[in-house]
């Protein structure tokens, strides 16, 4: 018999007689090696069972007995038929549920359940999420379902079949047939996990195959300036006027954290007078939609009044951030500094030279990152903070 046909069997329960001497007659249902039973509601003399042909042999019940057989397994192979005609999966469960008149539970599937989810996520576009991030998923459902078809040559498969081993072969599939690098394995399988949960929580699946699922950890080593290399960049001097500007950028936001479109899109509101007296930068981080207050140093001061035009609402001009990252290339061969120098260094190294290397504790630098979380700022920068003691421990040992 084929896995994906059914089994119908007659068969009687010889351990428990009644009083009249009689056993129930039972039915049993075999559907992809899963078995269910049920009772008829009839009983027989076990003399009068033939279990070889599965009917009652001649006697006054006989044809009674057999006709309620013969439409039992009438009706199960019309629900049968029902299912493989409308639904994409369904189990024996489902068969005897349709056989009693009543709806299946559905059996949603892997990429079905994606879909719902994602298209929950659109309606949320720029009221909780960005479209970058929507984009995200709709890249990673792709994956997900290149997957399926590569693994079990169908375009889905029933939602249940959801196992830590589904995953461990995912994440084998995505790192050997798409050369994905740890780190970017582990956003799409995160965002499988987010419809995971979501599917659980429609109770559309019982259990949660991440329970038993770990990621690889990936840590990159944070790179970022040291106090001479900073040093260097802004005491250097560049002809070339377009050079010169995208170097004070970089400067300024080396001194005050800001990514690359908090900078661009810097108003001279967002600038304000604290409780302390002094200047505050205040925006709204565009990455985490977090709001982000950091205090403007006299090094990110001056660089403000150099490019000072009280006709312009922004407080530097415009520049496009491949451009950006161009200019800082030669900037970075003309100083020479050694490192891949993009805009994101300057906010490294604004958590690292000016804050740590300069006692600020982590707790404050977390804040100033405007991290969701201490832990975050712990996993990337805990190792400079361990330099700056080496460094502490040999001036120390230098001094004996």
């Amino acid at each position: 018999m084929s896995s994906n046909t059914m089994k119908i069997l007659f068969l009687i329960a010889r351990n428990r007689v009644n009083q009249a001497n009689k056993c129930a007659i039972k039915c049993r249902i075999t559907f992809f090696k899963k078995r269910m039973e049920f009772s008829t509601g009839m009983f027989v003399n076990p003399n009068y069972w033939d279990s070889k042909n599965q009917i009652v042999k001649p006697s006054e019940e006989s044809n009674y007995s057999n006709n309620q057989m013969s439409l039992i397994r009438q009706k199960l192979n019309q629900a049968f038929l029902f299912l493989q005609v409308n639904e994409t999966s369904f189990t024996v469960d489902d068969i005897y549920t349709k056989y009693k008149g009543e709806k299946p539970k559905k059996e949603f599937g892997v990429v079905e359940v994606y879909g719902l989810f994602t298209k929950r996520l659109k309606v949320l576009v720029d009221k909780e999420i960005k479209q970058v991030t929507y984009d995200k998923y709709l890249e990673s459902g792709k994956h997900l379902k290149d997957f399926i078809k590569f693994k079990f040559k169908k375009n889905d498969i029933p939602l249940n079949e959801v196992k830590s081993g589904f995953l461990e072969e995912y994440e084998y599939y995505l790192k050997t047939k798409k050369n994905f690098q740890q780190s970017t394995l582990n956003k799409a399988i995160q965002r499988f996990r987010r419809v995971i949960k979501y599917a659980i929580a429609q109770d559309f699946l019982n259990k949660d195959p991440f329970l038993l699922f770990s990621y690889k950890s990936v840590k990159k080593e944070v790179i970022f300036l040291n106090f001479e290399e900073l040093s260097n960049l802004e005491k250097h001097h560049f002809d070339i006027p377009r050079i010169e500007k995208v170097k004070d950028l970089f400067v300024f936001c080396c001194y005050t954290g800001l990514a690359f479109k908090e900078m661009r899109n810097l108003k001279h509101s967002d600038i304000f007078v604290g409780f302390d007296g002094n200047k505050w930068i205040k925006v709204k981080r565009s990455k985490t939609g977090r709001i982000y207050n950091v205090p403007l140093l006299k090094q990110a001061e001056v660089i403000i009044e150099k490019f000072k035009d009280d006709n312009r609402e922004l407080v530097f001009p415009v520049i496009a951030n491949s451009n950006f990252n161009a200019y800082l290339k030669e900037i970075a061969d003309i100083v020479k500094i050694k490192k891949h120098l993009t805009h994101h260094i300057a906010r490294k190294t604004f958590a690292s030279t000016v804050l740590l290397y300069n006692n600020v504790p982590m707790e404050i630098v977390s804040e100033l990152l405007g991290h969701s979380s201490i832990k975050i700022t712990q996993d990337s920068y805990g190792k400079i903070v361990q330099r700056r003691v080496s460094d502490e421990m040999k001036k120390l040992s230098d001094k004996f």
